[in-house]
């Protein structure tokens, strides 16, 4: 098996598209409101973290037609797609952005690729994308005691939990368009005269960035002064419970900040009887820890 390269250029209208369907109100992203962010490095806005991970599950796909990989996920039965990245700098509109996929691995009962994503040469994100049959974030959670979050208030904590919850609701246009921000076609996953409706595996978890931003705002946090960004992402989604997504079903995320001293979330969505869509580690760090590190 060979590794595989693939080269976009995203434009302002591709991060328009992204963060729309995703609610992704974040300054960083808004062409008009960037500047408004005290000491920004990046000089314009930049792309969506998930959306560059959109981007890699579709040259996934694209690598996967080429080779065997696709049995061994059947016959081991490898029902967890697992992302794991490290972001180590910005992707802006206009940058040639290189995707890397390396020949996949299999150890342990575990599928790996390793992947590196550059924008004009420089890294911008590596890590792995892993197909296990369990999940490997956070698989001790369960929320099978939780009350029925149907009935519990939109943008509100769960009890003494210190979860904060943000429901959506799954839209296909929306993960349409957000396909379409990471250059991949609609086709493969809905097609209205057959009856397809096969939501993709970074959408519903993309919501992420919503609650967290709602919920930073629920603690009255100043975007402008103290803006945070993504330092890394580990997510682990239940493809069967993936599959069983139509339009307009409820999807329950909770979030909520890690224990250690870092700002670290614990991130989770739910659907029916509480059963997990996905759990998901996810790191930030002030732009100011970035800029001027001690």
């Amino acid at each position: 098996m060979t590794k595989t390269n693939s080269t976009f250029c995203f434009q302002q209208l591709h991060i328009d598209v992204a963060r729309n369907a995703t609610d992704d109100f974040n300054l960083f992203h808004d062409p008009n409101k960037w500047h408004e962010i005290r000491q920004n490095p990046f000089q314009g806005p930049i792309v969506l973290g998930f959306q560059l991970e959109s981007l890699i599950e579709g040259q996934l796909a694209e690598h996967r037609k080429n080779n065997a990989d696709l049995n061994c996920i059947i016959e081991r039965n490898l029902y967890y797609s697992n992302y794991q990245f490290n972001f180590a700098n910005a992707v802006k509109p206009g940058q040639q952005v290189n995707v890397e996929i390396r020949p996949a691995q299999f150890k342990n009962n575990i599928l790996s690729y390793r992947v590196i994503v550059k924008a004009d040469g420089k890294l911008a994100l590596t890590g792995f994308k892993k197909e296990s049959s369990q999940p490997l974030f956070l698989p001790e959670q369960d929320f099978s005691t939780f009350p029925d979050l149907k009935h519990h208030p939109d943008r509100s904590y769960i009890g003494d939990t210190g979860f904060f919850l943000k429901r959506k609701f799954m839209n296909t246009s929306n993960a349409k368009n957000f396909l379409c921000g990471s250059f991949i076609g609609q086709s493969q996953y809905f097609d209205e005269l057959n009856d397809k409706v096969d939501f993709p595996e970074i959408f519903p978890s993309s919501l992420i960035s919503c609650a967290l931003l709602e919920q930073a705002m629920n603690k009255q946090h100043d975007f402008k002064n103290n803006p945070m960004v993504y330092t890394q992402h580990k997510i682990s989604i239940d493809k069967n419970r993936l599959s069983q997504l139509k339009s307009n079903m409820a999807l329950h995320i909770l979030v909520r900040k890690c224990s250690d001293q870092n700002d670290n979330y614990e991130c989770y969505g739910l659907i029916q009887k509480n059963s997990i869509l996905f759990r998901g580690l996810i790191g930030l760090a002030s732009l100011e820890s970035i800029v001027n590190p001690a």
